[in-house]
């Protein structure tokens, strides 16, 4: 039987996606797809950033009884005038144009210093999941009105003059979400209301309502104290000493490190029983995957508890402390305001922006600092409730160093072993090469990071026995190394002497460095499943290009890294929207990992605050490995690449 021929590949293959195309064909690209509670957030954030600027007071959202939801606020209105380069209303083009918006003016005088809807394919992804969506604006004495459906305009704008009994300004969007883009087409009414009260809690003096037509219930947000009032009521127990408030933005005198104006506000209670409540925001969006600012609150908070335990010679002998032990115990609510926030991904989960850990950890340091020392006594209880966290970690780690026992191999002499024994919290690197292997050894954190440099590209494992797996020294180490032995999926590996919580891939950002992983990969899923199974095995992403861009405006000088060509682009069309011209910006590649001072690979790719590391997921791939790395799967390989090489994306 002939076999199937592949599909042509020709230049009718490539499709281009034209507006809000994209938005429609990849949803869960752009927004969460379980239901649609964060297209109607892009709306309410539009809201928030107005009454972050102080020109909205009020808020009000209805969730309507045919299903739709409409936000309102006395904001300024969206302009409705003509835009002077694409000769279409400007509010138009803010729903139906991916990165169209007012976020991106960021000089001085600006319509938004910040703001949390920053990348500018916010209200337009919610208008392409919409079957319909309303927008009425109130600015200037007129009344400016148009509709859409799927994205389209279906009612053109038209503008009339306001009547003496409608307010001066503001804007009221009404969202129809479509339910086929949705796994439940039904808003998760306790997160609404969570998010709304959030925003109320930052934003003190702003009114923040919720009306259910359905129901006929109304709910009313008003906090005057913003942070603490929203803390103290939420916690589960009482706290072990006085909370901790404060905030701090930079001003003119600090332009060298930080735009004016970016700082963060906190309050942080410590209790000695009960769950902890953790909550951050940048720019009013929430960030409950954490991100840069968390970290510099935890840092500012570690090395001011520590300072405050060594100057009164507080800490036990054999007592190291860590992050962890100060932060173990503290709730906090915490509001960061970041002029141009990286975020991860799309929905704004996690802040990667790596000078926030800088600008949160400056801020915070100094204000506790002054804060123990008027309050010795509490500072004294907060220390002793610290040392006795860190005692328990301690008694846990001895635990399990005795239940590993004797008798372990003698580990490689190329690998460079950490000092900690808490095997939770130890890593391991796996790097390309001696040279950044070198980097790695003076860059990392000798507490809990270890290095194991390998020679070359490992051995392509998939079709190699297991018991010749060994024969090859580069395998060999790193199974001594880790601690287990090879497996199979169906068995039960002993995981008693693992002796790293995380495995870490760390290899060149360039084409040779993603073999290095794919060859790694193929090794700990054909021999190593369980590891992967369990969450131990990561893939480290190091930058490819810097970017040392000039100040513009109210930002200073920066050095952004990025891992790859796409980023790049996106990067030097930020700068772009800044205001720089071309070519006032430099860009350095890294020809490789070894080519990077200790001090840029740390702040890159191995300091667990500001890296980008991603876990690797046991999926149920076996032909696709077999295709990929089976010594006789050339044809095979070669049609995959032929049908699906123009549908490759990566995943951020």
């Amino acid at each position: 039987m002939a076999s199937r021929r592949p599909p042509a590949y020709s230049e009718s293959s490539i499709r281009v996606l034209k507006g809000l195309e994209p938005v429609r064909q990849r949803p869960g690209m752009y927004t969460r797809t379980d239901n649609p509670l964060h297209i109607v957030q892009e709306v309410i954030d539009n809201s928030a950033d107005e009454a972050l600027g102080g020109y909205c007071h009020h808020i009000a959202v209805t969730l309507h009884a045919d299903g739709s939801v409409s936000v309102e606020d006395d904001g300024r209105g969206i302009p409705f005038g003509m835009h002077p380069d694409e000769n279409a209303p400007v509010v138009e083009l803010v729903f139906t144009r991916l990165h169209a918006g007012g976020k991106f003016d960021k000089l001085q005088g600006g319509a938004y210093s910040f703001s949390g809807g920053l990348h500018g394919v916010g209200v337009s992804v919610t208008n392409a999941l919409a079957a319909r969506l309303e927008v009425t604006v109130w600015r200037d004495g007129q009344v400016a009105h148009l509709v859409f459906a799927g994205g389209e305009v279906i009612e053109p704008l038209t503008i009339r003059k306001a009547t003496r009994d409608e307010r001066k300004s503001g804007t009221r969007v009404r969202v129809w979400p479509d339910a086929k883009y949705f796994d439940s087409p039904h808003l998760p009414l306790a997160e609404l209301t969570h998010l709304l009260r959030s925003k109320a809690v930052l934003l003190p003096g702003v009114k923040v309502d919720l009306i259910q037509e359905k129901s006929g219930e109304t709910a009313h947000w008003e906090y005057a104290r913003g942070l603490r009032d929203y803390l103290q009521t939420s916690l589960s127990a009482d706290p072990f000493i006085d909370l901790f408030e404060g905030e701090h933005y930079a001003g003119a005198a600090d332009s060298e490190s930080f735009a004016e104006g970016e700082g963060a506000a906190w309050c942080v209670a410590f209790t000695d029983e009960g769950t902890v409540l953790r909550e951050s925001y940048v720019n009013l969006i929430p960030t409950p995957a954490g991100g840069t600012h968390e970290a510099g609150l935890r840092e500012g908070l570690f090395q001011a508890v520590k300072g405050f335990i060594e100057l009164h010679n507080l800490l036990p002998k054999g007592v190291k402390l860590l992050p962890e032990d100060v932060f173990a115990r503290a709730s906090f609510v915490l509001s960061a305001r970041v002029l141009d926030p990286q975020f991860q991904g799309q929905i704004k989960e996690k802040l990667n922006s790596r000078d926030a850990l800088r600008l949160v950890a400056q801020a915070v340091r100094p204000m506790l600092e002054l804060w123990l020392h008027e309050r010795v006594d509490q500072g004294r209880r907060l220390a002793e409730l610290v040392i006795r966290q860190a005692q328990s970690r301690l008694r846990a780690a001895q635990k399990v160093e005795k239940k590993k026992g004797s008798g372990v191999a003698v580990l490689p002499g190329k690998l460079t072993d950490c000092e900690s024994r808490d095997v939770a919290r130890n890593e391991l690197f796996l790097v390309e090469g001696d040279s950044a292997g070198g980097s790695a050894k003076m860059g990392r954190d000798k507490e809990f990071q270890a290095v194991l440099p390998l020679r070359g590209k490992v051995l392509n494992a998939w079709e190699v026995e297991r018991d010749r797996l060994f024969a090859n020294t580069e395998i060999h180490d790193i199974a001594v190394a880790i601690g287990v032995d090879p497996h199979g999926k169906s068995d039960a590996p002993d995981l008693s002497n693992l002796r790293y919580g995380k495995i870490c891939i760390l290899s060149d950002a360039d084409v040779d460095g993603s073999h290095i992983q794919v060859l790694l990969l193929t090794l700990f899923f054909r021999h190593f499943p369980t590891l992967i199974e369990r969450g131990h095995v990561f893939v480290a992403r190091p930058p490819l290009y810097r970017l040392d861009a000039p100040a513009r405006g109210k930002k200073p000088a920066q050095k952004i890294y990025v891992l790859d060509d796409a980023e790049l682009l996106a990067a030097q069309d930020k700068l772009r929207k800044d205001g720089l011209k071309e070519g006032a910006w430099q860009i350095s590649r890294f020809k490789g990992l070894g080519e990077m001072s200790a001090e840029q690979l740390w702040d890159t790719t191995l300091n667990p605050d500001t890296r980008r590391l991603y876990r690797v997921r046991l999926d149920d791939c076996q032909e696709l490995f077999h295709q990929l790395m089976g010594k006789g799967e050339a044809q095979a390989r070669r049609a995959l690449m032929e049908e699906y090489g123009d549908q490759i994306e990566v995943d951020i």
